[in-house]
């Protein structure tokens, strides 16, 4: 069996830019705040530096200059931390970028919890729940390679504001180039009876993981893929409800504002059904090794396993 490739979706990030140039996107030019290396965009600056401009660590200039540029018919993609693109910008996000619902793409890298050592001021888990906020703004959390780099080339095609969120540890690959990406649709990755999982991000893979371990248990997990948390496939969602009867949400997110309340509020009003959110807890986080840090918040397949297996009992 050939080893699973591990790949962060900031890499998919920056390859994406590069590969959307190369194939024509002559409209595409790419902000970032002093943080290329990191965020990935670096790729895309040594294959067309007359395209990438560094605003300096000035988020919310950056987002007025992002603003400017797609007024005069580019496409620009604004790239930092989560923390900085989502939260210190928030502002001029809305004002000169929701607004006046500008054609401006946000590439927000180093979300959640897994940012690891760096700890509880960079670990953002509030950018859903902001961006959701902004009206007309398209909300979406890849799962892995194939679907974040497609997700970049659905964001430069689509007019309006799309923040793109992105992780910073690698994640398995479990799409095939086959794959198609559609914003606003989600994907049936496992069928299942007993139980809806819902998850998006990293949690994707951790969730397909603790529906291996639930088959062997009996229990019949129908696995779901939100990577559009705004505009929501309230369709598909809502099928799965009714199939199953339980529903969980997993996301690397606080429980308030993000995935979760989105298909919360989607069943009550459409679908009443039973949901237990899987989350960050009104809570910060903290530093430490990513993985212990999902695993101590909860965000991993054996504790997504143990809440479906208490939720079917």
């Amino acid at each position: 069996m050939a080893d699973v490739k591990m790949i962060a979706t900031r890499e998919s990030y920056g390859n994406a830019l590069k590969e959307l140039a190369a194939d024509g996107a002559d409209k595409l030019v790419v902000l970032d705040a002093d943080l290329s290396a990191a965020t990935k965009t670096g790729i895309f600056k040594k294959a067309y530096p007359e395209r990438h401009i560094n605003c300096g660590i000035a988020e919310a200039n950056m987002m007025c200059v992002a603003a400017g540029l797609s007024t005069m018919g580019l496409v620009p993609f604004a790239s930092s931390f989560a923390m900085f693109a989502a939260g210190r910008a928030f502002e001029q996000v809305r004002n000169t970028i929701g607004y006046p619902h500008l054609n401006v793409k946000i590439g927000a890298t180093h979300a959640g919890i897994s940012v690891g050592e760096d700890g509880a001021s960079h670990q953002c888990c509030e950018d859903f729940a902001l961006m959701r906020a902004i009206p007309g703004m398209v909300v979406i959390c890849p799962a892995d390679d194939v679907e974040a780099r497609q997700a970049v080339k659905a964001a430069y095609h689509y007019n309006g504001p799309v923040y793109l969120r992105f992780g910073r540890l690698a994640v398995p690959v479990f799409h095939d180039e086959s794959y198609k990406f559609e914003i606003g649709k989600g994907e049936v990755i496992r069928e299942g009876n007993d139980v809806t999982i819902i998850a998006n991000g990293l949690l994707v893979n951790e969730a397909i993981e603790a529906g291996k371990a639930l088959e062997a248990k009996g229990i019949g997990a129908e696995i779901i893929n939100i990577a559009t948390i705004k505009p929501l496939d309230e369709e598909l969602i809502i099928a799965s409800a009714k199939k199953t009867g339980k529903v969980i949400t997993v996301e690397e997110h606080s429980v308030i504002g993000g995935l979760g309340e989105a298909v919360c509020s989607c069943l009550s009003e459409n679908c009443p059904t039973p949901v237990k959110r899987i989350g960050v807890y009104d809570e910060f986080g903290h530093s430490g090794p990513a993985l212990d840090l999902l695993k101590q918040f909860g965000l991993s397949a054996e504790n997504i396993e143990r809440v479906a297996t208490e939720f079917v009992k």
